[in-house]
């Protein structure tokens, strides 16, 4: 497997985009940095910041990123580069945010809908997924993607599944009212671009779930958008819903970048609207290789109906927030053996791409064996007190 070029892993319109990221810098005081693109260089804009929650609430923020000065922390090349070797060396990119909450959707497409019935029936016995798949298609009978989560059609067909005795916890989130809205990870504990993805010890049914991740400031604005991969662990979290914080917020479980796009008149949120997100798993020990899309004009919530779930007079986030929209791609074919599905084996190498936004790069290790999250708030407000 060959690293990504620069021009694979960032938009196709680079020319166009106001991209702002944090990197790991050297120097007398190494740490993160704010950086945006400048003619193939990476600029460091942290005194413009000094952390992404205070660079994103400014209303000058476009303006910022397009003339802001700052020391050079080299070429591009070298800092792709960089962040993909193991361990990664300075400047390597992190996750593009820092002191927001990392938020994620659920069920926000009738196929991982099903998916995510499938598991909760089967128990986290991937061997049983086959059959309920069929089994819970014929019982439906109807095409989910077409059904407004709220509606009156919506409603009918939730009595007519509890008459059935085919109702669920997740088509309640799917097609209910309410959006399912969960806490990720913890603030700065997001890993970036070229940095492994963890997946937890007991863990034997998984896979990574593509998504567009939204960056949103404390008053609820949408300030722009990049990749998350929402590391999944079907078994665990199919054993029982309220084991979702064991199955989703381990050390390395979540990947963000490699940087936010700014909305402006060249990338909005329609343009999100339209995006198709691929998704490509190389094996490194048996060659294995899936490719898939999530096509956001699938989604069964607006994005923004999205945000109004999260934020409002119920719930403030003084540091803003990344919301992950949901993915549809929940991957079924079959890897170890017939009927066993996919799970993933370490190594695998996972590439997110669409190609407004560029691609995130990741391998897979366990989080166990992985370097545990060290650098949290109080580090970082020594740093910044240092600088």
């Amino acid at each position: 497997m060959t690293p990504l070029t620069v021009s694979d892993s960032l938009p196709h319109d680079l020319a166009n985009a106001r991209l702002v990221g944090r990197v790991w810098r050297e120097g007398t005081h190494p740490g993160p940095a704010l950086v945006t693109l400048h003619e193939g260089e990476v600029i460091d804009i942290t005194a413009h910041g000094p952390t992404m929650a205070d660079l994103l609430e400014r209303d000058d923020l476009l303006d910022v990123v397009a003339h802001a000065e700052g020391p050079s922390l080299g070429n591009l090349e070298t800092l792709f580069a960089n962040s993909q070797t193991s361990p990664a060396r300075a400047p390597y990119l992190l996750a593009p945010c820092d002191l927001q909450a990392v938020k994620a959707c659920g069920v926000t497409f009738a196929v991982s809908l099903l998916e995510r019935v499938i598991e909760e029936q089967a128990g986290g016995d991937p061997a049983r997924a086959t059959a309920l798949r069929d089994e819970l298609q014929a019982l439906i009978g109807t095409d989910l993607s077409r059904i407004t989560p709220g509606s009156d059609e919506a409603m009918s067909l939730k009595q007519a599944l509890q008459a059935r005795g085919g109702w669920s916890q997740y088509m309640e989130v799917g097609i209910g009212p309410d959006a399912e809205v969960f806490t990720k990870a913890q603030p700065l504990s997001s890993i970036g671009f070229g940095t492994a993805v963890g997946l937890h010890p007991s863990s034997q049914w998984n896979n990574p779930e593509p998504e567009i991740v939204l960056a949103v400031d404390s008053h609820g604005r949408v300030k722009g958008a990049t990749l998350g991969n929402d590391v999944n662990l079907r078994d665990i979290e199919g054993r029982s819903a309220l084991l979702l914080g064991k199955a989703k917020d381990n050390n390395a479980s979540c990947a963000i970048g490699p940087f936010i796009r700014l909305f402006d008149e060249h990338f909005t949120l329609d343009t999100v609207r339209q995006c198709q997100v691929s998704l490509r798993i190389e094996g490194q020990d048996d060659d294995f290789l899936l490719e898939g899309a999530s096509d956001m004009r699938e989604i069964s919530r607006d994005p923004l109906d999205l945000v109004r779930q999260t934020i409002g007079d119920h719930h403030q986030y003084p540091d803003g927030f990344m919301l992950f929209l949901g993915t549809m791609f929940s991957p079924i074919q079959d890897r170890d053996g017939p009927g066993q599905g996919f799970t993933h084996h370490l190594g695998d190498r996972v590439t997110i791409a669409t190609p407004s936004l560029g691609a995130l790069v990741n391998p897979v290790g366990r989080s166990d064996r992985l370097p545990p999250w060290t650098f949290g708030i109080r580090e970082l407000m020594r740093h910044l007190a240092n600088r």
